[in-house]
């Protein structure tokens, strides 16, 4: 039976994943209860499980209330203070839920908090996903609270090695904040040209930008693309020194990007 995964907006400009397979749900990184509740409500869907990035509130505010209305098991970070986690996931560690078709890898991602944890697998046949959190954005990355940026970098390389056509469901939409800053690193990418002009579009029919893909952020996003030669040098004329390493042009990137 296929999967389908969709958005659920919460506060501002989150996005609360969830995975639908029959009458049986999944979501990631719950901020709120009300709007899930909502959806399982109005699809008649039975919540077995939650997956979480990390500790911040705005991904595990939801828990306690998703627990008391549906008993759901808790999976998260073992390295983190997670409300309620019944299974305390490390790198390496897969995820299987009862009445799903699939399973999900762990990867370990530390930089916007030490302990975070990303998704991976095919949710349907040939169709891999990667859940982030807030590792990578579409165009963007993460603010750097907890680790440090050659963490970032570390970690932001996992996922560079994925397929192509993994799809990338980050947790919040900063796109058209992302592109504007993306484009003053990279302005004559005509990848990156193009994706501002259809992300804006998309935004003004009120619709996500994502998830987009693995491929779609090595052609657009800065972070993925820290050994191209015009990322460098942007990195480099920013810095006003030579950079002899990725780990150092991203770092240049974030510190850029923090104060853009």
């Amino acid at each position: 039976m296929t999967c389908k995964i969709q958005p659920i907006s919460a506060f501002n400009d989150n996005y609360i994943w969830i995975i639908v397979q029959g009458n049986n749900a999944v979501v990631i990184d719950p901020g709120q209860a009300e709007p899930v509740l909502e959806v399982l409500r109005a699809q008649n869907l039975d919540l077995r499980a939650i997956l979480v990035t990390h500790h911040h509130a705005d991904h595990v505010g939801g828990i306690a209330g998703l627990r008391e209305h549906t008993g759901a098991k808790v999976f998260g970070p073992a390295t983190e203070s997670i409300p309620f986690c019944d299974v305390p996931l490390q790198e390496g560690d897969r995820v299987g839920i009862d009445g799903f078709s699939w399973s999900l890898s762990v990867l370990e991602v530390p930089g916007h908090t030490l302990g975070h944890i990303a998704y991976y697998g095919d949710i349907n046949p040939n169709e891999p996903v990667l859940f982030c959190g807030d590792t990578l954005f579409a165009t963007g990355c993460g603010r750097i609270f907890e680790g440090n940026p050659t963490q970032m970098y570390q970690s932001i390389d996992k996922f560079r090695k994925l397929p192509q056509n993994t799809r990338v469901f980050c947790a919040h939409e900063y796109t058209l904040s992302n592109i504007e800053w993306a484009l003053a690193v990279e302005g004559s990418n005509p990848d990156l040209q193009q994706w501002s002009q259809e992300a804006r579009l998309i935004r003004n029919q009120q619709k996500p930008t994502v998830p987009t893909t693995v491929g779609h952020e090595l052609k657009t996003n800065p972070f993925m693309r820290v050994e191209c030669e015009s990322v460098i040098n942007a990195a480099q004329d920013k810095a006003g020194r030579s950079l002899n390493a990725p780990a150092e042009v991203f770092a240049v990137l974030r510190d850029w990007k923090n104060s853009f």
